[in-house]
């Protein structure tokens, strides 16, 4: 009587059990079907041209002639001992650090602005997008009107204003050159970062604050001791995203400065453009483009070890 009642109870496990785990076998492989598409996609537009174009680095290809030989590290050699590649790696650098430092500042300082309650405030957040949601290529044009030493609105107004007391050449100077560039990145792409750190905000649960209230803490220990420890991994993360994308600059260079005046706002892909298309080496070209994919795979790898230890920090915390 016993191992028959062992033997019914027992049954439906026995039925269950592989039940479960082909349900669980079947979610999986559609789920591996629907990041194929992308998959495929990614590793078309993405990997075979980054593999690709470290293959070509290897060896002397150009437009002007139809065969190639390898030549090895001769391309990278040659990186290291062109000055005006060092200057275009410099600018690169100290545009990536400079624009994304201060749109973070400004981001924070927005998003906060944007999290407080005020009436108008949904159509407040529309207008800080504005600047982000226009094409850089066009907002690029319109800096350059800007900027224009003989028309342009700024030197007007800071004529007016009587900072200046004749009209400057921004883009046409190496000591404004770079600095007017980022001002213009700067203003369309914060509110991105404002957007980002807002999406934190809004996650930080009241209480906190509640309790904060009730233990008589002001509002900047609040900011130092609940919003920015909170905020610390959306931080991390804008920066990431931002610093990658501005690593990689070409479009609002191009159209601005087209890397002048004397190199001074010369960028990698600026200038990697130049020496493939301009100076038809196609092989110079890739290997400088395969030294900003892995200056670039670095930066990320730095930052999500960053965004790592900030997490189990607040874990930590917890």
């Amino acid at each position: 009587m016993e191992k028959t009642i062992a033997n019914k109870t027992a049954t439906p496990y026995s039925i269950i059990k592989p039940v479960r785990r082909t349900n669980k076998s079947k979610a999986m492989i559609a789920g591996y079907l629907f990041l194929l598409p992308s998959l495929l996609i990614l590793i078309i537009v993405g990997i075979y041209p980054l593999l690709y174009t470290i293959y070509l680095s290897f060896f002397d290809a150009s437009f002007t002639k139809q065969e190639t030989n390898f030549v090895g590290i001769a391309n990278y050699q040659q990186l290291f001992s062109d000055i005006w590649f060092k200057v275009a790696y410099t600018n690169t650098w100290m545009f990536t650090i400079v624009s994304v430092l201060a749109e973070t500042l400004l981001g924070l300082l927005i998003a906060i602005l944007l999290n407080l309650k005020f009436a108008g405030r949904g159509i407040v957040r529309a207008c800080v997008l504005i600047p982000w949601a226009i094409p850089t290529v066009i907002s690029a044009q319109m800096w350059q009107w800007i900027y224009n030493s003989e028309y342009g609105i700024l030197n007007y107004l800071l004529m007016k204003l009587g900072i200046i007391d004749m009209n400057v050449n921004w883009l046409g100077e190496t000591s404004t050159a770079m600095f007017a560039a980022i001002f213009s990145d700067v203003w369309k792409t914060t509110p991105f970062m404002a957007l980002i750190i807002l999406a934190g905000l809004q996650v930080i649960p009241d209480s906190l604050y509640e309790a904060a209230d009730i233990d008589g803490a002001s509002r900047f220990k609040k900011f130092c001791y609940i919003t920015l420890p909170l905020l610390i991994p959306t931080i991390i993360m804008a920066i990431l995203l931002r610093a990658l994308d501005a690593f990689r600059v070409f479009d609002l260079i191009f159209v601005l400065t087209g890397g002048g005046p004397a190199n001074s706002t010369e960028v990698l892909s600026s200038y990697a453009y130049k020496a493939t298309f301009s100076s038809a080496q196609v092989s110079y070209g890739a290997a400088m483009s395969s030294l900003m994919a892995i200056s670039v795979l670095a930066l990320a790898m730095f930052m999500l070890f960053v965004l790592k230890k900030s997490y189990e920090k607040i874990e930590g915390g917890k």
